[in-house]
C-alpha cells in the first residue's frame, strides 16, 4: 500500500513540475497572467508557473513576413487595378501585442488590406508604378502609427504587382510610342534649330573674311568634281557680277 502512494505521489509532483516548469528560446516571451490580471513578461530561458493559479501567453518576437492579398484598387484617374504587399514587422511590446488586441496577427493582416487601397486610391496610376517607393513609405507610415498600440513595429512595406487588364496595358503602351515619337520630333527639331545658328555664325565670319570665301568656293568646287557627275558647276563670287549688274540697271534706265 505504501508503495502505491509513493508511485502516486511521484507522478503528482511530476505532472506539477511538467505543468509548471516553461522553456522559452531567446526569441519567445512569456506574458504571465495571475488570477486574470497581467503580472509580469518572462523570458527568455527556464521560467516556473504556478498550475491553475497563473496562466502564460508565449510571444514570438522575431520579424512576421505577412502577405497582403491582391487588392481592388481604383486609383484617383478612376482606372481599376489589382495590387499585392508583403509587410515586415514584429512585436516590440509583448503586453501590449497580447492585452490591446484579440488576435494581432489578424488584426495587422486587414489594418494592411484596408491601408494599402485607401492609400493607393489617392495616386494616379502613373505614380503607382514609377513612384512604388514613396508610396511603400506612405503606407509604412500609417501601419506603423496604427499599430504602435499593439505594441508592433512595422518595419518594411513592399508593394509587389501592379496588375492591369489587357485594354488598359495596350493603351499605356499606346500613350509610351507617342511620348516617344513626340521626344524624336522635339530632338530632331532643337538640332535643326542648333544647325541654323551654327550656319548663321558660319555666314557671319565667313562675311568678315573675303578670302575664305574664296577658299570654300574652291573646296566646292573640287566637291563637285570628284562626283559621277557630267555637270561642272564653276562657282562665281557676287562681287565680280555687281559692277554688270548695275551697268545693266543703268542702261535700261537710259
Amino acid at each position: 500500500m505504501t508503495i502505491y502512494v509513493y508511485a502516486i505521489v511521484l507522478l503528482f509532483i511530476a505532472a506539477f513540475l511538467a505543468s509548471a516548469l516553461r522553456i522559452l528560446r531567446e526569441y519567445e516571451r512569456g506574458v504571465v497572467f495571475l488570477l486574470g490580471r497581467f503580472w509580469k513578461v518572462k523570458g527568455p530561458g527556464l521560467i516556473v508557473i504556478i498550475p491553475v493559479i497563473q496562466q502564460m501567453v508565449r510571444v514570438d518576437l522575431r520579424t512576421i513576413v505577412m502577405d497582403v492579398p491582391s487588392q481592388d484598387v481604383i486609383s484617383r484617374d478612376n482606372v481599376s487595378v489589382k495590387v499585392n504587399a508583403v509587410v515586415y514587422f514584429r512585436v516590440i511590446d509583448p503586453e501590449r501585442a497580447i492585452i490591446q488586441v484579440e488576435d494581432f496577427m489578424a488584426a495587422t493582416s486587414q489594418l494592411a488590406q484596408t491601408t494599402l487601397r485607401s492609400v493607393l486610391g489617392q495616386h494616379e496610376l502613373d505614380e503607382m508604378l514609377s513612384e512604388r517607393e514613396r508610396l511603400n513609405n506612405d503606407v509604412r507610415q500609417i501601419l506603423d502609427q496604427q499599430t504602435d498600440a499593439w505594441g508592433i513595429k512595422v518595419s518594411n512595406v513592399e508593394i509587389k504587382h501592379v496588375d492591369l487588364d489587357d485594354s488598359m496595358i495596350r493603351a499605356i503602351a499606346r500613350q509610351a510610342e507617342a511620348e516617344r515619337s513626340r521626344r524624336a520630333k522635339v530632338i530632331h527639331a532643337e538640332g535643326e534649330q542648333q544647325a541654323a545658328k551654327k550656319l548663321v555664325e558660319a555666314a557671319k565670319t565667313l562675311a568678315q573674311e573675303p578670302q575664305a570665301i574664296q577658299l570654300r568656293y574652291l573646296e566646292t568646287l573640287t566637291e563637285v568634281a570628284g562626283d559621277k557627275s557630267h555637270t561642272l558647276v564653276f562657282p562665281l563670287p557676287m562681287d565680280l557680277l555687281t559692277p554688270l549688274l548695275k551697268s545693266n540697271e543703268g542702261l535700261k534706265s537710259e
